[in-house]
Order: C-alpha cells, then structure tokens, then sequence
C-alpha cells in the first residue's frame, strides 16, 4: 500500500511538531545558533552558575528534541527519503558537538565537595535538580579529572565498535543459505527465520533450525572475539571508573541495587521447574517423541486468531483496560482521536511498532496494524507506552521527566496483561481462551524465564572474563548450553545448534539491560493483579508511579504502585501466575 492510500485518520499528525519541513529547517538554523556552552565552563562553582547553565541547557534540549522528533517521524514514514535521512544526520551532528561542549558538565559537579553538593541539594532554587545532584554526588568516586573524562567521551567511539562489527556480521556479512519454502526458493533471513519457528511445517522448522545456526558457526570465532571486545570493553570502563564487577556499574547508572539482580535469578531458578512442565506439556500435546528446540516455537492452539479491524482492536483495547478508570481511558481514546498514530503498513514504512514521547509534546506510536491477536496486544503495549510517556511529561519538570529503561517495560505490559485478564474473562470460546492461555505462557516464558537465561549468560560470561579467563566459541557455547539444558529441562532435545545462540543476541551488546525485561513483566503481573483485586487504591497508587518520571531511583517507584522488588513477593507472584496458567491451560487441553 501507498501512504497516499491510507486515510488521514489513519496518520499521526506530524504537523503538532512542525506545520511544515519549511518550518523545521527554521528552526533548525535557529537551533544551531543556540548551540554554545563554552561560556558556563569554569563557572559551576556556585547555586547561581548551577541553575543558569541547567535552564540554558534544558531549554535548548527541550527544543532540540522537538527538532529531532520531527525528523525521526518523517524518517520512519519512508525510510527511502534522502531529505529526512539527511534530517536525521544534521541532529545527530548537532548533539555530537553540544556533547563534546558540555562535556565539563559532570567534572566540574563532582568535583565539589560533598558538603557543596549536599547545600545545592538542599537549595530550593535547585528543587528540580535534588535527585539528578544526588546521583551526582554518589557518582563522585567513580568520575575522574576533567581531562580524563574528555579522554573517555572521545574513546566512546571506538570502544563500541564490537557492537558495530556485530551488526555488520549479523545483518550483511552473515551467509544465510536459500531454502524451499511455500513453493519457492527464498533466501533465509532474520524475519523469516522467525516466521517459518512460528509455523506448523515442522519438516521446514527443522531445516531452517539447522541452516540459520549453520550460517552463525561459519563465522562463530569472529562473533566469539566480537563478543569477547564488547566485555573487554566493559572491563575497561569497570576498572578505570573503580567498580567491583561489570555487573555493579551497570546497576548503579541504573540506580539499582544488586539484590534486585540476584533475588531475580534466584527465584527464576527456584522455579525453573515450572517450565521443565510447560516443555513436557507441551511435548504431550505435540505427540512427538523427540521435542527439539524448534518445536517450542508455534502455538499449541492453531486457528484462534482474532481478526478485527483496527478500530475494533482498539475499542477492544479501551474495554480491556477499564479497570484503569475514566481518566486514563479518555486519555487512551486521544490517541485515536488526536492522531497520536500512524496505523497502516505502507512501502518504505519502518517495519514493527514503537512509542517516542519527548517532552513538550504529545507522544507518537507507529504500527504496521495486522489483523492477529498479537498485533491488538500490541496496539495497548505501544500506547502503554505513551501513556506513561504522557503523565511522566505532565507531572514533571523536564528534568525529571524521563524515566529510567527499567521502568519502561511495565506501562506497556500492565496494559497487556489488563487485556489478556480480560479477554479470558468475556470469552466463552474454550479454543479462544485455550489459545489466550498459550499465549500469556509463551510471554511469560519468553520475557521473564528466557530473558533472566540471557541474563544469566552475561554474567557468567562477564565474570569469566573478570577472572582473567579469555572468551572463546567454545567456552561461551559450552556456557551456553549448560543454561539452556537449566531451563528447559529433559523434555527438549538440546540440539547442538542451540549451543551458538548467544552468537545471534544483539541485546548482549547493551550489556545487562536484558534482564530489565524480566523484571518489567514481574512488576507488571504484581501490578495488574492489584489493580484488578483492589481497584481504585491500586489505580491510584499505579498513577503515581507513572507520573514519577525519574523523580527518584526506579526501585521505589515501582514500590509506590505496589511491587517491591527489594523483597521476593512480585517475583514469587509472577511465578504463581506462570503455575496457575499452566494449570488453566492443562484443564482445557
């Protein structure tokens, strides 16, 4: 389909940023006149100087972002347009050099003495700054001289060129072979390789299974040392900034304590056994003999999809998240309304479905709407999104506004399982809800037990590395497969392919961040049961979590809507949850 072919309803209103690229390249010229710091280095000495350089600066970030916004939205409607690529390029320019401008900023902070920065907290000029001041002052012994930190932005650079070597291997240089499939000869690729998993051809399952991790050993050295760079690199950082392991830096620019990381994998090992059942079920189920790791892919109820239009999606989605009251479901419908989202897929479109809120401004969700079920989920997950992105926006100063990765999963995913809950409440089609059952098994499976297996693996590996042990093929698919045979018990077949599948996980390139989805489903399963048993005090408290924007660390936030992670209660729910549903589904099958 044409963009030209979707009707306007069916558009995000890009013109709320900017009415025009006229206007935008205005606005650019205007912004680069703006751009210059040079003048506050030196001078953040005092309350006065603070909060001058901090208005400066959040007033020209607040416009930059407007000014990349547009940009981006006018990318991502046809990525094949040279202007807007060009856009893009002229922003991301732009904030490289403001970056290396302020770049005195965090130096010349931590440099003052704790009793100055404990007096700035306590100013009440700087009362939008008491949290970001004191993370600053917590971060006092791990920054360095202000010429040693200029050394490390400019390192930046080259020490995340294993990322950058992954994805040149993994999306241009990765010889994926052509198979037979559906009557044609196509060339393997990511996305079909995920489409043929999902598939009832189990024959084509196995071929693609064993010609996509054939591929992936051919070049599995290279994508070992590609790897083993990216840990070396987080070494360095851990080392010349004086943490104790790679895994406590990541925490603490998270502001997260460690605990929540173990109690985390202690509890998903506790009860790993659960999906050691699921596996065995399934395998009954599938009749099979032998269950490899590419039957546990498909769902296990064929021919239940929901077929609505997007409309009726969305009406749905508003009726599933009721219980989240008047309010949030008018500010829900304004995403229809106000044309928060560009709907239809179109050629050149960027494919998949995301929510960007900056600050000033509405928030945008693109979709590329199919009619299944997984795509009316996603309609509630991308505006959960928003809607977080909304109240943190509204309720607090810039900031404070942008709430830290590891909330950022449990908007959406309250509103799913708000969804799901309900679906499974009003349906009274057993291969409907069967089908529903399936498909909250496989997202608990997949976002808490598998993330908290990458997890596991990055740790391990990292703390080989710590030890002075190199990281090799061998080494890390032998770590990898004992976690697989972990988690997924003697049900599967652990084929040797599975061995390498580490090799394929661009996530391990943002180290640590995979188990932020764990944990947002944990808080997210604790926070809808709430809700759901307690209504309106549970809606409230829910609000104040997501009007909390970053105003404190992310631990106690998520306390405020009622899932402490500093004790074991959300992770043991969302594991009762996980057996509870096993039990529903093994009734009906």
């Amino acid at each position: 389909m044409q963009r030209s072919e979707v009707q306007e309803q069916n558009k995000w209103k890009v013109s709320d940023v900017f009415e025009s690229d006229e206007a935008w390249e205005k606005a650019f010229r205007a912004l680069e006149g703006k751009a210059d710091f040079a003048k506050y280095r030196g001078t953040l000495n005092t309350a006065e100087n603070i909060l001058a350089y901090f208005k400066a600066s959040e007033t020209f970030t607040v416009e930059a972002m407007r000014v990349y916004l547009y940009a981006f939205l006018k990318h991502d409607e046809d990525v094949r347009v040279t202007k807007y690529n060009s856009y893009l390029g002229k922003m991301m320019s732009l904030f490289t050099k403001v970056g290396a401008e302020t770049a005195f900023e965090t130096p010349e902070l931590t440099a003052l003495p704790e009793e100055t920065l404990d007096s700035l907290i306590a100013d009440p000029r700087l009362k939008n700054y008491d949290y970001m001041l004191s993370r600053v002052k917590a971060s006092k012994k791990h920054t360095l001289s202000e010429k040693e930190e200029i050394i490390l932005a400019q390192a930046g650079e080259p020490l995340a060129v294993a990322g950058d070597v992954f994805e040149m291997l993994d999306n241009a240089e990765l010889d994926l072979p052509e198979m037979e499939y559906e009557g044609k000869k196509v060339r393997l690729s990511h996305g079909l390789y995920s489409v043929i998993m999902n598939s009832y051809n189990r024959s084509k399952r196995a071929e693609a299974f064993k010609l996509y991790y054939a591929a992936y050993k051919k070049i599995l050295r290279t994508l070992a040392t590609t790897y083993y760079g990216n840990v070396k690199t987080d070494i360095f950082y851990k080392t010349v900034r004086g943490y104790e392991s790679c895994l406590d830096k990541a925490l603490f620019e998270e502001d997260v304590s460690p605990d929540v990381y173990r109690r985390l994998v202690d509890c998903v090992t506790e009860n790993v056994p659960l999906l050691h059942e699921y596996m065995a079920l399934r395998k009954e189920l599938l009749g099979y003999d032998e269950m490899h790791m590419y039957d546990i892919y498909p769902s296990l109820v064929p021919d239940a999809e929901l077929k609505l239009t997007f409309d009726e999606a969305f009406d749905l989605c508003l009726k599933g998240l009721a219980p989240l009251g008047k309010e949030y479901l008018e500010l829900f419908a304004k995403g229809r309304s106000e044309r928060w989202i560009d709907v239809e897929e179109t050629e050149g479109k960027r494919n998949g479905a995301y929510s960007i809120g900056i600050y000033g401004n509405h928030p945008f969700v693109l979709l590329n709407y199919q009619k299944t079920v997984h795509d009316i989920f996603t309609i509630a997950h991308e505006m959960g999104h928003s809607l977080h992105s909304y109240y943190s926006n509204t309720f607090q100063p810039y900031v404070k506004s942008d709430y830290k990765i590891f909330v950022a999963e449990v908007a959406s995913t309250v509103n799913e399982v708000l969804l799901l809950k309900y679906l499974l409440k009003t349906t009274e089609d057993d291969h409907l809800k069967r089908y529903l059952l399936n498909y909250y098994l496989d997202m608990i499976r997949t976002t808490l037990f598998r993330q908290t297996q990458f997890a596991e693996f990055e740790e391990k590996a990292h703390a080989l590395a710590e030890s002075g042990e190199p990281l090799n093929d061998d080494n890390l698919s032998a770590l990898y497969l004992e976690l697989n045979r972990k988690y997924y018990g003697d049900a599967v077949v652990h084929d040797e392919e599975i061995a390498f599948e580490w090799a394929r996980i661009p996530h391990f390139y943002r180290s640590f961040y995979v188990y932020k989805y764990a944990t947002g489903i944990t808080s997210a399963i604790c926070i809808a049961n709430r809700i759901l048993a307690e209504g309106e005090r549970a809606v409230e408290d829910y609000k104040k979590f997501l009007k909390g924007g970053c105003s404190t660390d992310p631990v106690s936030l998520l306390k405020l809507a009622g899932a402490d992670l500093t004790t074991e209660a959300p992770f043991k729910a969302a594991m009762e949850e996980f057996r509870s549903t096993l039990e529903q589904f093994r009734k009906l099958s």
